[in-house]
């Protein structure tokens, strides 16, 4: 997986969803670590869509807890044919234990993708851009949510998006809550590399988020 174009992820802690979303997504977000028998349904899968596996922290505001366990299941995970991408915090990407999960994705072809989240501020641009100049200097994607208290918190988020994709990173950039929300249309104009959605609106893992219909009709009227 390259991610040299945009991919609309559907979001979804149940693999038997896929067959419902195929329409309007590129990929599968499968959260772990919001799902019940993550690793059998991972076995049992035989859907079309290729998967981004994703076992977030809780810490990072998923809900996956016990690190060594954690990722034990996402370097499982990693093995199966169908999953195309992982995603990792940052801060676990830089860690002894998760250099082993990178190194297994590595093997099997999967991209990695390395996230930041900050629930509560957008920092400074020049925050955001060292952030994610880090995180693409370590994964093959860079992702970062922020929350935008103001609409020029947005429009700093799309600038640095802006910059580093010119620089050639590939970004996934995402302003959460209210304020933010068209950010997750806008941004891939901007050169976002990856858009997240649920299959329905009342299922959505993070503020603000379309639900998925609505989201890939809105990226492909403003591509």
């Amino acid at each position: 997986m390259e991610f040299d174009s945009f991919a609309l992820m559907a979001s979804t802690a149940t693999l038997g969803d896929e067959p419902r979303v195929r329409d309007h997504a590129d990929m599968v977000e499968f959260r772990m670590d919001l799902a019940t028998d993550p690793l059998d349904q991972l076995a049992a899968y035989d859907g079309e869509l290729p998967i981004l596996a994703t076992n977030r922290a809780s810490w990072e505001g998923g809900k996956a807890t016990g690190g060594e366990t954690r990722l034990d299941a996402l370097e499982t995970a990693v093995q199966n044919d169908a999953v195309a991408a992982i995603d990792l915090e940052l801060e676990t990407l830089l860690s002894g234990d998760g250099k082993r999960v990178i190194e297994q994705a590595r093997q099997h072809d999967a991209a990695v993708v390395a996230s930041i989240h900050d629930f509560e501020t957008t920092p400074p641009k020049k925050r955001m851009y060292e952030l994610l100049e880090r995180a693409t200097d370590h994964a093959d994607v860079g992702k970062l949510a922020v929350t935008a208290n103001s609409r020029s918190d947005v429009l700093d988020l799309f600038s640095v998006t802006d910059r580093l994709t010119e620089d050639g990173r590939r970004v996934a950039t995402i302003a959460m809550g209210e304020i933010g929300r068209h950010s997750r249309a806008v941004a891939p104009v901007y050169g976002s590399k990856i858009g997240y959605a649920p299959l329905d609106s009342a299922d959505a893992t993070a503020p603000g988020q379309y639900d998925l219909a609505t989201l890939s009709h809105l990226v492909q009227e403003l591509s």
